[in-house]
């Protein structure tokens, strides 16, 4: 099949346009900046450039909104309007599936299968989490009734990846909205019409115009303003590490609260007593689920060396029968990469891995697929990787695996967490008693026994080490967005 070139027409009442209060805008320099479909390479849509005037009226907005008609509503009423959102969410999962693999180069599967629902399951869950966030009273010494209670910190700005433009922009309005806070999401550059199309919905939805603003632009500037402005009380982020620093290093001015969700380098071990047919197929979802551009991929197979050769041929077999192919046809699995800056990235990797002394098993090369103009990159597979080497370090956002052997448990568990990142981490193992030692021991916001790539909204979700700091998802989710305040009442 062709890769498609036309976009839903539903999906484009905003026209581009930022969304500010209740108002569609163009950006105040007037600039617009180009979407492109990665399969095709041609222009989805021209969308408004954000700037600092535009994040400074977008702060605005939420300000008063916050201080206004959303600032003195119930949690159960905020709750119910999250509903409604996931209601409506759920109700365009098709157009929003399809708009999310035009933009992102997914496989229309994983738009339709994985993201769109994991989304409504995330609003739903903070639905409900809106009416659980409760103090404590607290035995203190003396005449005193001490209580706490939780609030929230009031404008936020969130600044979401390009990957998985709508489910983490999910992760981060949900809780920020249920918690009471207002809303900058600021979208991807590469990513932003999902976003865009959040916005129309929540307005849809009858959430108060200013309480969730959509200002598309790109990271230094966009992103930038929304960062330093002092009215901006917090920020959540999710990207790559170097920008989690600047986001750091800038947010210290003004002393906001900082959440980072930066990248992986994820260990997958397999020991020798493993269901091998389980685990090949862990293996090559762990790697290849959405083109390899996700933080928790799966990109160092640690091996015991017994079943080194048998699990390597399980693994490529399953690797070259992994459909590559139009993103919009429900058959592929692995889709296009979002921009030819991946394209020339996983190009410069794959060429270190090989100056290194790693031995090129599968692919290694762009897919030509449809018009040629597309983003596609064949399944890579390296072996005899040692964990020194250049890809085993650093983090190349694509779909090539590093297969390393070792021979016993200690030397697996110290080689995984060699790493600069700790984001996630897999094992598997019949051994009952060393899945959860090494669970114990990986240095890992996540550890999958005997399984890769599970989430659920209710679960939290975060990093260790320079993977980032604080979670989302769950219940834990909701630290971020709220400050709690200690109450102290003389009853003498």
């Amino acid at each position: 099949m062709t890769p498609t070139e036309t976009l839903p027409k539903v999906a484009l009442s905003s026209g581009g346009r930022m969304l500010i209060g209740s108002d569609w805008r163009e950006a105040q320099s007037g600039k617009r900046f180009k979407t492109l479909n990665p399969a095709t390479g041609d222009t989805l849509l021209e969308v408004a450039e954000g700037d600092a005037p535009d994040v400074d009226l977008a702060v605005q907005a939420a300000r008063r909104a916050f201080e206004g008609p959303w600032g003195k509503m119930s949690a159960s009423e905020r709750g119910r309007l999250l509903w409604k959102l996931g209601d409506l969410i759920n109700a365009k999962a098709s157009e929003l599936a399809q708009l999310e693999t035009l933009d992102t180069g997914k496989p229309i599967w994983e738009s339709s299968k994985i993201d769109i629902p994991l989304t409504v399951d995330v609003f739903y869950y903070f639905a409900g989490a809106a009416t659980k966030l409760e103090g404590d009273t607290i035995p203190v010494s003396g005449p005193y009734l001490n209580y706490t209670v939780r609030e929230p910190l009031g404008v936020v700005g969130l600044i979401v990846p390009w990957n998985f433009p709508l489910l983490l922009a999910a992760r981060k309005v949900a809780p920020a909205l249920a918690a009471g806070n207002t809303v900058i999401l600021k979208p991807a550059e590469e990513t932003p019409l999902t976003a865009l199309r959040l916005g129309e919905l929540a307005l849809e939805a009858g959430i108060p115009p200013g309480v969730l603003n959509v200002v598309p632009g790109f990271g230094p500037t966009a992103g930038g303003a929304l960062v330093a402005h002092a009215g901006v009380s917090g920020v959540a982020f999710t990207g790559e590490t170097t920008t989690g620093r600047l986001i750091m290093q800038n947010a210290a001015r003004s002393l906001k609260k900082v959440s980072l969700e930066l990248g992986g380098k994820s260990p997958n071990i397999v020991f020798a007593d493993a269901d091998q047919e389980a685990a090949a197929r862990g293996t090559v979802f762990g790697i290849f689920y959405n083109k390899g551009e996700v933080c928790t991929a799966g990109s160092r197979l640690f091996v015991e060396r017994g079943v080194h050769d048998s699990m390597l041929e399980k693994v490529i077999d399953r690797a070259q029968k992994y459909p590559q192919g139009d993103p919009l046809d429900p058959k592929t699995r692995l889709g296009a990469q979002t921009s030819e800056a991946q394209i020339e990235k996983i190009s410069r990797y794959v060429e270190i891995g090989k100056k290194e002394g790693a031995k090129l098993v599968l692919g290694g090369e762009p897919a030509r697929v449809g018009n040629g103009r597309g983003y596609f990159w064949k399944p890579t597979i390296f072996d005899q990787v040692t964990n020194t080497m250049t890809i085993a370090r650093e983090e190349i956002f694509g779909p090539v695996l590093s297969v390393i052997s070792f021979d016993d448990f200690d030397r697996a568990l110290e080689e995984a967490n060699d790493s600069f990142y700790g984001l996630s981490a897999a094992v598997w193992t019949r051994d009952i008693k060393n899945a959860h030692r090494a669970a114990r021991m990986l240095q890992a916001g996540t550890v999958w026994i005997n399984t890769y790539n599970m989430y659920d909204a209710a679960s939290p979700y975060g990093g260790y080490k320079g993977s980032g700091f604080g979670r989302e998802s769950g219940m834990t989710g909701l630290d971020f967005y709220t400050q709690t305040k200690s109450v102290w009442v003389d009853l003498s």
